[in-house]
């Protein structure tokens, strides 16, 4: 049997522009990998990699042009929004370059013997060492930041390890694309175009995953395509580390007293959060617990002023525009749920911005309310109503994990008045991410990032933005009473490589 053509379509109208690929064969994925294997020698250097991620930068930022009409023909995200986005990929490569550069995230540890010490510690140098070959699944909202050029690729080949990734079919063109561009920039540090593979299909995803070289895999997408992943690479004769990050609910809990103070800057911060990017970011609100009452009301006055302005809007596909149609019809439907917009089909093509409300006391008790605490991808949001705190702490008690939690406080509040300090600490367990007074859609590229969260929101508690984000592809290793003739460079006392280092128990930078 042929292998399945891979076609690159058109959102805004849902038909086919170009046959890009063919979905790649077992025999394909097996020869990807392989390479990727092969070429682990060359990204040994540092100095080399650190390299290889800045030409990366450069080489892509040369290719602006063709790549943001690419991925704008392919998603409908628009020219801004996508220079945006590619501009932030570039920035997160050089920033691994620079980490490269730095070296601390090899944590280095070195320990002298010490025979007084209860029981006698021998020689002892401690350092991370690349897993090997990375399987990358690319998302579809960004087809840059969160694709082959994204911060998994870039935290995989700064950590010294190779990638194969498995192309979104959302934008199999704009994939190639930039494949090219980042094989060209290999290429001019004598890097072998395998440190970069690219693979089509859902069953290659699968194949990739099983592969016996693969040693980790990072993923973002939905819970169900993510839990299938984490469950094949536990199946693995081998199991291998599964870093998913899987959607979220994000809620955010409005206090009396801020929407008291406050309640139309609220409503209208809400708006533009949740109908971001036609509300297809991973971190978009899709909770809130607002009082009953007058302040509420006024909050939801100015919510409803402000999604009534929003423009319908293209989804990254046809599909996820079905299923918003379909999942804010079956949620409107249930008992005392009321749209005050109502979200929906905004033409054939595109959807229309709204949202839902209901009592918080229909979330507290469960049931077929429960729907309403799942991810609903696209410009939507419910308002639960609750008429105390102890309503509003029984909904959050039933929330699953989150990559971000935000709560709006008063300035009295904020200052450390009230629930201020108690709200932050029941948010905390909920999410990777907190936020006081902000709105999450927006994850900056930062070192103290963290963009993860308890399960389902993600798999492991890693992150996968931030400089952080490199440790998911290390593991480390000690040497005991190794002689300094054999030891790798890192581990010598004289510190040739100049890195820090915490040696005999002293921080040395």
């Amino acid at each position: 049997m042929a292998a399945a053509p891979v076609w690159s379509v058109d959102p805004r109208t849902g038909k086919q522009r170009e046959q890009v690929a063919v979905e790649a064969t077992p025999a394909e994925v097996d020869t990807a990998v392989r390479a990727a294997h092969e070429a682990r020698g060359a990204l040994a250097d540092r100095a080399v990699r650190a390299a290889f991620l800045r030409t990366a930068a450069d080489r892509l930022e040369a290719a602006r042009e063709a790549l943001v009409e690419a991925a704008d023909a392919e998603t409908a995200l628009g020219p801004v929004r996508l220079t945006g986005e590619l501009a932030r990929t570039c920035y997160q490569l050089r920033a691994f370059a620079g980490i490269v550069d730095e070296g601390a995230f090899l944590d280095v540890v070195i320990n002298h013997p010490d025979a007084t010490a209860t029981p006698p510690v021998p020689d002892l140098r401690r350092h991370k060492v690349p897993l090997g070959v990375v399987a990358v699944y690319s998302a579809s909202n960004f087809p840059f930041a969160f694709s082959v050029p994204g911060g998994d690729t870039a935290s995989a080949l700064a950590a010294g390890c190779p990638v194969v990734v498995k192309a979104h079919p959302d934008h199999p063109a704009l994939s190639e694309l930039v494949a090219k561009v980042l094989r060209t920039a290999a290429a001019e540090h004598g890097i072998p175009a395998g440190v970069l593979g690219l693979v089509h299909g859902f069953d290659a995803g699968i194949e990739l995953i099983k592969h016996p070289l693969i040693t980790a895999a990072g993923f973002t997408g939905s819970v169900r395509g993510g839990r299938a992943l984490f469950d094949a690479a536990a199946a693995r004769p081998v199991p291998i580390p599964f870093h998913g990050e899987q959607g979220s609910l994000n809620p955010v809990v409005v206090t009396e007293a801020a929407a008291a103070e406050r309640a139309e800057e609220i409503g209208a911060g809400l708006a533009g959060s949740m109908t971001m990017g036609v509300g297809q970011f991973c971190v978009k609100p899709g909770l809130v617990l607002a009082p009953q009452g007058e302040f509420g009301d006024r909050l939801i006055g100015s919510l409803m002023d402000a999604v009534s302005k929003v423009e319908a809007g293209v989804l990254l596909d046809h599909r996820m525009r079905d299923n918003f149609v379909a999942g804010v019809t079956e949620r409107a439907k249930l008992p005392e749920v009321e749209s005050p917009v109502t979200p929906g089909a905004g033409g054939e093509h595109t959807v229309g911005a709204g949202f839902l409300t209901v009592p918080a006391a229909r979330l507290a008790e469960g049931g077929d309310h429960d729907l309403l605490l799942e991810e609903c991808f696209g410009p939507v949001t419910v308002v639960a109503r609750y008429t105390d705190d102890t309503e509003a702490r029984a909904v959050l008690s039933r929330l699953p994990g989150n990559l971000t939690a935000t709560v709006q406080l008063s300035a009295g509040e904020a200052a450390g008045e009230g629930l201020g300090v108690s709200i932050l600490a029941e948010l905390t367990p909920l999410a990777g991410r907190v936020l006081v007074n902000a709105w999450p859609t927006g994850v900056a590229v930062a070192p103290a990032q963290h963009h993860g969260g308890p399960y389902p929101a993600t798999t492991s508690t890693s992150t996968s933005v931030g400089g952080t984000a490199i440790e998911r592809w290390l593991r480390p290793v000690v040497y005991q009473n190794a002689p300094e003739a054999l030891l790798p460079a890192e581990l010598r006392d004289g510190n040739p490589l100049g890195l820090p280092r915490r040696f005999n128990g002293v921080l040395e930078r």
